[in-house]
């Protein structure tokens, strides 16, 4: 019994309406004025000439995500994971999956292949169909240094750059602030030729780490402090994983990603609103190629959304790196963790977490996002197909004390119950009830307060009245009449006892004559699985985590998890790791994909994936 494989992301219907907003109202008007119909595609990413020589492009749109590798993709990646794939697909283009390798020092073959892994378990790909048949839409940053190079030099002969020999403690301060205009480097007036020797000696090594910058020529008094001549290469000796040591100096960011979108011909480059204030100098550069004629026309334009701000969540990656090198958390891949790799092990869907995109829309200002709109996604998702199962995790034993009598002596009576209540076509579970099962220790109550309706012995109440002991039904099973517990020295219950009522077994005839307000789950002492079960919470205890004056640290939660031995139905007894079900009246649970184990010295486990509602709050 397997819950449903994840589904890649489907075509959209054309039928089927998608909620508006500001980024499909840009492409929809640029799809209706024709902005960018007369693009070329050369079939790969290239300069001006490349692109020329090629087709007319058969995509509508062609959308970028852009990670940098050097670290495990989080929630907040996902959005945009499902943003751009999803409004490529939605309009008829594609979408790029390109590395952002500009940081050797930071990056690792092993973050680009879980990258990759993530953008593929979350139903999107990059290959996509082109005119001369499937493209492999993959790139790296590192594979167009040499154009970059290019394109500096260019810039270089143009007059709009220079190689600046400042200190970083002189360059900060001739910058200025919000309040005063940045003051002209020395270095400024240098003639391009003297730029260009220079920016050479940088490339063949002959100058040391910090030595020199190569600055864009802009405008030291701008409003934005971003178009103050910023830089745009560096000397950095540092091994890279792609290039090997080819290379001694590095383009910044702020310069290559516009660059990067150019060769790739994207149309809409979408990202977070932390680069609002980057988009004059991505227009500036792409401008100024573009009159060298180095990159295609139109040139890709950059828009602005607001990132994911999710309540309970912290999505830094230096923080997040504190907790998995600290060990605070058991890795990168931790159900607590807000990474996609700990989502997947925790039990989440793909489709959970693209509803979630889609709930929460994109807007251009700054919000928060409560987690349980997170919950509540996959809540909606794994309801319609989660195979359902009985649990218990707090477990107490049951004995029916009259059980010999009135059914046989060690007999063990066949009970049945849907795979799903509303898909017969998934068939039953089997399991039997004998004269022990275990129940919930929260389901006995020697005193019972007002409104119980689970198990109580007899008992005198609070108005002297003589109170018989409850009825309850043992779901799929037989109802039973509470007469006590056996309890230890301690005043612990050991053991909750009650009688059989004979002729109740459900699916019977008669069997609903008896009318009672309480059903419990149990499961069978004698069929019972015994298994591991993690229960996972927010992994912080308040809604902002890592802000204001407290350390981040301080604020986990103590009770992010908590491992109980538990027993469950016979039916999860040979589940596959990944297999996701809803333990009824617990929760929605999943066998964990690394410690989870079928026979042998090892046990099953299952984690928590999430409550039946939301109860953190309460």
């Amino acid at each position: 019994m397997t819950s449903p494989a994840p589904s890649k992301a489907a075509p959209a219907d054309k039928e089927t309406h998608k909620p508006s907003n500001f980024l499909r109202q840009i492409i929809e008007k640029d799809l209706a004025e024709g902005t960018y119909a007369s693009r070329r595609w050369g079939g790969s990413p290239g300069d001006a000439a490349h692109h020329a020589a090629g087709q007319p492009d058969p995509a509508k749109v062609r959308l970028r995500f852009p990670p940098e590798p050097n670290g495990y993709l989080h929630v907040g990646h996902a959005k945009s994971i499902c943003l751009n794939f999803g409004l490529a697909r939605d309009y008829e283009g594609v979408c790029h999956l390109r590395f952002d390798d500009t940081n050797p020092e930071k990056e690792d073959t092993e973050y680009v292949d879980s990258i990759k892994d993530a953008v593929q378990w979350l139903g999107f790909d990059w290959h996509n169909k082109g005119a001369s048949g499937e493209e492999n839409n993959l790139y790296q940053a590192s594979d167009y240094f040499d154009f970059m190079y290019r394109a500096a030099e260019y810039l270089i002969e143009s007059g709009n750059a220079y190689v600046d020999e400042q200190s970083a403690e002189e360059m900060r301060h001739n910058r200025g602030d919000f309040g005063h205009p940045g003051t002209n480097s020395p270095f400024r007036g240098r003639t391009p030729a003297e730029n260009l020797a220079r920016f050479r000696e940088m490339r063949d090594g002959k100058l040391a780490d910090g030595a020199a910058v190569l600055r864009a020529k802009i405008d030291m008094a701008s409003p934005n402090i971003n178009m103050r001549d910023p830089a745009i290469y560096r000397i950095r000796r540092a091994h890279h994983h792609n290039t090997g040591d080819k290379w001694c100096i590095y383009p910044m960011y702020t310069f290559a990603h516009p660059v990067e979108d150019a060769l790739e011909q994207i149309t809409h480059s979408i990202c977070t609103l932390e680069f609002e204030d980057q988009r004059p100098f991505y227009d500036w550069l792409l401008d100024r190629l573009a009159e060298g004629k180095l990159i295609a026309t139109p040139h890709p334009r950059q828009y602005e959304f607001a990132r994911l701000n999710l309540t309970y969540v912290l999505t830094s990656k230096r923080k997040l790196a504190q907790l998995v090198n600290e060990k605070r958390v058991s890795g990168w891949d931790d159900p607590r963790m807000p990474t996609i790799v700990g989502l997947r092990r925790r039990g989440y869907t793909p489709e959970a977490i693209q509803l979630f995109a889609e709930r929460i829309g994109v807007t251009k200002s700054d919000s928060w996002i409560d987690y349980s709109t997170l919950e509540g996604s996959l809540r909606d998702t794994l309801d319609p197909i989660a195979p359902r199962a009985m649990a218990v995790l707090d477990p107490v034993k049951l004995v029916l004390t009259n059980w010999d009598e009135v059914m046989g002596a060690g007999k063990l009576d066949d009970c049945s119950a849907p795979v799903h209540p509303h898909h017969e076509d998934m068939s039953k579970r089997q399991f039997k009830i004998g004269k022990e099962v275990w129940i919930e220790r929260t389901d006995y109550e020697q005193t019972p307060p007002k409104g119980f309706f689970r198990l109580f012995p007899p008992h005198i109440n609070a108005s002297k009245q003589a109170i018989a002991g409850s009825k309850v039904r043992l779901k799929y099973g037989h109802v039973i009449e509470c007469t006590g517990a056996v309890k230890d020295a301690n005043g612990k219950v050991t053991e909750v006892h009650a009688t059989l009522i004979p002729d109740t077994k459900s699916g019977t005839p008669g069997s609903d004559a008896i009318k009672v307000k309480g059903v419990i789950t149990w499961v069978g002492v004698n069929d019972a699985v015994e298994v591991e079960v993690r229960l996972y919470d927010r992994l912080f205890s308040v809604e902002h985590p890592g802000t204001g004056d407290k350390d981040f640290l301080d604020e986990l939660n103590a009770d992010s998890l908590k491992t109980v031995t538990a027993y469950v139905e016979p039916s999860l007894t040979n589940v596959p790791a990944g297999t996701r079900f809803q333990f009824e009246r617990h929760g929605y649970f999943v066998t964990d994909l690394v410690d989870h184990q079928i026979g042998g010295e090892g046990k099953p486990v299952f984690n928590r994936v999430t409550g039946m509602k939301d109860s953190f709050s309460k």
